[in-house]
């Protein structure tokens, strides 16, 4: 069988254009003034006048990429292509070990480039009220993006109950794998805690003591 592409993998991913290059660096500096000033006086001081200044930018520029103060520490790069890579296994896998292998990679990768920004996220969702509330906007809609590809899979429609279910299931466990992670001083393996989670959706929960 021959190994299927990985759309998370940078070599994979298509080149940008100089256009696209410079979008990116442009949301790059954001993100980056962003966490730097989060770290220097705290998230509810922090302004998006403030962001814009360190970042060398005008305030219309930053709401421009990033709609909301949330949406700069929330929005990730590989959201969209989780459900690409999905789409990328092999036909004949089980939807439960490509999940498992698609979750891996994307937090490997997010690891990899910027572990710093895995946990300021983290960190922030648990702290600030906004940003969880806001992370839940975000990871709907990245469930139902997930929902789709899952579907596709399985031969279900993708607006069926069952697609509903599981989509919602892997992101709200995903939350919770971020949120425990978090409260518990990153003290623990993001991998081993993500494994753990899909454990309980693919087997139940485990038996408890007698």
């Amino acid at each position: 069988m021959t190994p299927a592409r990985s759309p998370l993998s940078p070599a994979d991913r298509p080149q940008p254009g100089l256009r696209e290059r410079k979008k990116i660096k442009t949301r790059e500096a954001i993100r980056a003034a962003t966490y730097a000033l989060i770290e220097e006086q705290g998230y509810d001081a922090t302004t998006i006048d403030q962001i814009a200044d360190r970042a060398e930018v005008s305030p219309s520029t930053v709401f421009r990429y990033f709609p909301t103060k949330e949406d700069i520490v929330l929005t990730g790069e590989y959201d969209p292509l989780m459900p690409e890579e999905v789409r990328a296994r092999p036909a004949g896998e089980p939807w439960t070990d490509s999940v498992r292998h698609v979750m891996h990679k994307a937090i490997d990768t997010m690891m990899a480039e910027d572990p710093d920004a895995v946990r300021v996220r983290a960190h922030l969702a648990v702290q600030v009220p906004a940003v969880r509330s806001r992370m839940v906007e975000s990871m709907s809609e990245s469930g139902r993006l997930l929902r789709a590809a899952l579907a596709e899979r399985s031969g279900l429609a993708a607006d069926s109950l069952e697609a509903r279910v599981c989509a919602t299931a892997l992101v709200g466990g995903l939350m919770e794998v971020s949120m425990s992670w978090a409260e518990n001083g990153f003290q623990d393996d993001l991998g081993d805690l993500l494994d753990r989670a899909l454990d309980v959706l693919e087997h139940g929960l485990p038996a408890g003591k007698p």
